[in-house]
């Protein structure tokens, strides 16, 4: 196992699963890595709330949050009822907003917990000396290229799992650099292979994809597996693809589904088949997949696909991007 460079070691270790606790009334997430300060945010909140399911949770933009609004989330409750205040975008607070978040960190009212997001620049950078003083801090600062071997150690260790280091160099490779992804792809991986993750198992994720087609796509994200989905659709488009021809290997796969989900219940794939003017084969093949949706969840995935459609038609937006969100959107969905 490669050693992990002084610069990692005990950087962004809270992001990585590390506990949080005690838990500080207020907490800084400080840096301009959007995945992991998401991910320190929900498991701060998620601490706070466990066996509590009535505490509230009020999320706000700093920078458009008024004087008042906040007079009222921060001011003592009769009771001292616990509830959760997040102030994203703390580098946009104007000064009055800013002023009395600092004078509420300095005497906090019991039962509230602030969780402050600030990118570390911005409006508010100077403040960022008296913010640090004042929270419980936890850095989410991007990693630099020789620190990424490490994170994705760390999340493989997460899992319960030690991986050797071609295994981490092939997913960098096949995956790149976004942590989101390489998170998820981490996350899939063991989850697929029950822990015993091989280079052989990472490439035939993420290499060979060049001849992945709009089907196979549209497979891998109703199946939820987000990562290998998101990195397949790049290579289509890279490869040339029409953006066109994958959202209709999308809403097809999705509309199916929908269709199946209507008919739950029914084992009888060849009178289903009949019903629904498709191949038995086909009906095989999706309902394994169809029965891990929900009805709410299929409804999302059809309005995903129908904004989708209007997209790459010409209107409005990147056609490019707005294939690759959606084919995220649908595989967070079947998640």
């Amino acid at each position: 196992m490669p050693q992990e460079s002084p610069a990692y070691q005990g950087r962004n270790a809270s992001a990585q699963g590390a506990p949080i606790a005690p838990l500080a009334p207020a907490h800084l997430i400080l840096g301009d890595e959007e995945f992991l300060a998401e991910r320190i945010r929900n498991r701060i909140t998620r601490e706070i709330t466990q066996g509590k399911p009535d505490v509230p949770v009020t999320r706000l933009r700093a920078g458009m949050v008024t004087a008042p609004e906040l007079i009222e989330l921060l001011s003592p409750s009769l009771f001292a009822d616990d509830r959760v205040v997040v102030l994203t975008d703390f580098n946009d607070a104007g000064k009055e907003p800013a002023e009395l978040v600092l004078n509420a960190l300095v005497d906090p009212a019991p039962g509230v917990t602030m969780i402050i997001m600030h990118s570390g620049g911005g409006r508010t950078k100077s403040m960022v000396p008296k913010l640090k003083k004042l929270t419980q801090v936890h850095e989410v600062n991007a990693l630099k290229p020789r620190d990424r071997p490490g994170w994705v150690n760390q999340e493989f260790r997460a899992h319960g799992v030690n991986v050797p280091p071609d295994v981490t160099h092939a997913l960098l490779e096949g995956v790149g650099s976004d942590l989101r992804e390489l998170a998820s792809a981490v996350s899939q991986l063991v989850s697929d292979t029950n822990g015993n993750v091989t280079v052989d198992a990472v490439r035939q994720y993420y290499e060979g994809v060049a001849e992945v087609s709009g089907f196979d796509i549209a497979d891998l994200a109703v199946a939820g597996r987000t990562a290998r989905a998101v990195a397949s659709t790049r290579r289509a488009l890279q490869l040339g693809t029409s953006p066109v021809a994958l959202s209709a290997a999308l809403a097809m796969k999705v509309g199916t589904i929908a269709r199946l989900y209507s008919t739950r219940g029914q084992v009888n794939t060849r009178q289903l088949a009949g019903e629904l003017g498709m191949h038995p084969f086909v009906i095989e093949k999706t309902l394994s997949v169809a029965r891990r949706w929900s009805g709410d969840a299929i409804s999302k995935a059809v309005i995903v696909v129908a904004d989708l459609d209007a997209q790459v038609k010409g209107r409005g937006g990147d056609p490019e991007y707005a294939i690759e969100a959606a084919v995220r959107r649908v595989a967070e969905l079947a998640g």
